[in-house]
């Protein structure tokens, strides 16, 4: 269905913030006084047009909901036309409001965060750049459009991820984040061809069909090809979202400044690939094993962040181990099929409220504490920073899962979906996930009492001091969200609201008290008590113990560098040296050897033209005694 009203204007959704990229970065120097002005109105401009197609779309009926914009042609090859267009329906739009609306306020925190900073205007060029180009990656209505928004989004953390540059660990960590997700951009490119081998084409409409119960040309293709579709797609997943095996840039990625840890890995870039898997459900559900991939992907990484975020005294390494968890719950949501879809955006939205807001007061505690992020270096932190401290609890109290706030009702949704999924495979993937409850509210419960409770260990010359107004105000309407997102849209009409798209029925449905819902409360409180008794009511060393051996390995992020270097990285390298080996040696050494057998041959030979007469006549001489002796031989 075409589209009307202001939602044929949406193409201003991505046009607003790349205008404000190209002006704050082609503008110079000339833009520095106001540039962060302009990329936050930008940003704003576009949560408005956003608001209002919302709003828009309210007013018609479920199934109307889904508008095409065609914005041009872009090539034609043989019976191959792309065009180049934007789906506006409920999953977009949700994954819109939550870009611009997070990401707007990630702008205005910035303001203050950056002021400072004499980079200032290309930070925020780089953010607008990067909402633009998530933007595009949500609204495309093609493979091959979300693929240039999803490179896109990859170029622009790589710029915030090393806008330090100065500092060698940021431009490595922003190298580090660019080769890994190449490895997932390769399952994505391989699985678009083989979608565009299989179908001729690359639309959302033709090949995923115009609502959860068309599957359109998807379903006339064998178990097998879905089955590699959908293990390629999730390896792409896996690369944006840090999943694993593809994790490893995620922890490294805190090089950034604090503002783009809370765009990165709250709203935005690291819940690319939960869309993904959820707008690509129709190939999943058509392969059983592609989807049960998925879950025991999200089931494994949701407890290894958890675990990572265990051993981490770095406060923004434990919020992003955090994180790695977090988008594991939803990608197992979005592996449970109809059942999850819902949990998982459910989730995915309340997480971008709780977990910007949680990055955004490490922020504050960070600019109060000298950029100190060690938290055996704080304590007594709340009543040196009142806002931050109520505010970062709210969210620590929704991630964690306490009854009422935005986690509990997301959270526990998902745990009761996959004990619903029944048969072995059920148990085990909600007794990870419940596992992994218990764990959040270990590890967050440390991260809270380290750095708000017990006794102040900071230096004498730091002055923990409360920040200004422009980056707490972000951080209590980020606490709003923290409180009721997750209970207006579980309990709301939001599972109506998406299910043209994803389908579900009455699956999506969440009840308040149930045995998975009661053993997770339970297992919060053993959680939390544990954190109390080892970071609350003792005296917290400034310096880390040695620790036990799981202790050890999450702070070395379970050995996933390790593995990487023994596995891909040091075969590489003799790989490649053994290339160069054979390339100067063998090939090179076959062409030297070749030229200089023919030079030395040459020498050699040229030195039988001495110029003189009498060496030619006995030359001559010589020349005709062998013919002649060769002639007497041949007549005898």
């Amino acid at each position: 269905m075409k589209a009307e009203g202001i939602q044929a204007v949406a193409w201003l959704l991505i046009a607003l913030p790349l205008a404000g990229a190209a002006i704050l970065l082609l503008g110079g120097r000339r833009t520095d006084k106001w540039g962060h002005l302009l990329g936050t109105g930008m940003s704003l401009g576009a949560f408005v047009v956003g608001l209002a197609m919302f709003v828009q779309m309210l007013g018609y009926d479920p199934e109307e909901r889904r508008r095409t914009i065609h914005l041009y042609e872009w090539f034609t090859v043989g019976h191959f036309k792309l065009d180049m267009g934007l789906l506006v329906d409920p999953l977009s739009i949700s994954f819109v409001l939550l870009i611009t609306g997070v990401g707007s306020l990630i702008h205005i925190y910035s303001i203050g965060y950056m002021a400072e900073d004499d980079d200032r205007r290309r930070f925020f060029a780089y953010l607008n750049l990067f909402v633009a180009a998530m933007l595009l990656l949500v609204l495309a209505d093609n493979y091959v459009g979300l693929f240039i928004g999803w490179e896109g989004v990859g170029l622009a953390s790589y710029l915030l991820i090393g806008f330090w540059q100065h500092k060698p660990s940021a431009a490595t960590a922003a190298k580090k984040a660019f080769v890994v997700n190449r490895v997932g951009d390769l399952g994505m490119v391989i699985a678009i061809s083989l979608m565009f081998a299989t179908f001729g084409t690359v639309s959302f409409t033709q090949i995923l069909g115009e609502g959860a119960h068309h599957l359109g040309m998807v379903e006339q293709v064998g178990q097998g090809t879905a089955t590699a579709i959908g293990l390629l797609l999730l390896l792409g997943a896996c690369g944006k979202s840090a999943q694993l095996p593809l994790q490893s840039w995620l922890l490294d990625a805190m090089e950034g400044p604090t503002p783009v840890s809370a765009l990165i890995h709250a709203a935005t870039m690291v819940t690319a690939g939960v869309y993904l898997i959820v707008r690509s459900g129709p190939i999943f559900e058509l392969a059983p094993d592609a989807q049960l991939a998925v879950t025991i992907v999200g089931a494994a990484t949701l407890l290894a962040g958890a675990i990572i975020g265990c051993g981490k005294d770095d406060i923004k390494k434990a919020l992003a181990g955090s994180t790695m968890s977090q988008i594991g719950y939803m990608v197992l949501a979005a592996g449970l099929g109809p059942a999850g879809y819902v949990f998982a955006i459910a989730h995915l939205i309340a997480h971008g409220f709780f977990k910007a807001g949680l990055f955004l007061g490490a922020g504050s505690v960070m600019h109060g504490m000298k950029n100190d992020v060690n938290m055996r270096h704080y304590g007594g932190l709340r009543t040196m920073m009142v806002i931050t401290w109520a505010t970062f609890g709210l969210g620590y109290l929704a991630i964690i899962g306490f009854p009422g706030l935005s986690g509990f009702f997301t959270k526990e949704g998902i745990i009761a979906a996959a004990f619903d999924k029944g048969g072995t495979s059920g148990m085990i993937l909600g007794g990870c996930a419940l596992l992994g409850a218990a764990i959040t509210a270990y590890y967050m419960s440390r991260v809270m009492f380290m750095t708000f409770y017990g006794e102040r260990r900071w230096e004498e010359d730091v002055h923990p001091h409360e920040s200004p107004k422009v980056m707490t105000v972000p951080l209590m309407l980020l606490a709003l969200g923290s409180l009721f997102a997750g209970g207006f849209l579980v309990l709301g009409s939001f599972g109506h609201f998406l299910e043209p798209v994803v389908g579900g029925g009455e699956a999506h449905g969440f009840h308040l008290i149930t045995a998975p819902g009661i053993a997770a409360f339970v297992l919060m409180v053993i959680g939390v008590a544990i954190a109390w008794r080892q970071y609350g009511a003792r005296k917290v060393p400034r310096e880390a113990p040695a620790g036990s051996f799981l202790t050890v390995a999450a702070r070395k992020d379970l050995y996933g560098d390790a593995i990487n270097e023994s596995l891909i990285m040091r075969p590489g390298q003799w790989l490649t040296r053994l290339a160069v080996y054979f390339d100067n040696k063998g090939v090179d050494g076959l062409v030297n050897g070749l030229a200089a057998g023919v030079g030395g041959t040459s020498g050699r030979v040229r030195r039988l033209q001495t110029g003189f007469v009498r060496s030619y006549a006995l030359s001559m001489f010589l020349g005709a005694a062998v013919v002649v002796a060769a002639l007497l031989v041949v007549n005898v």
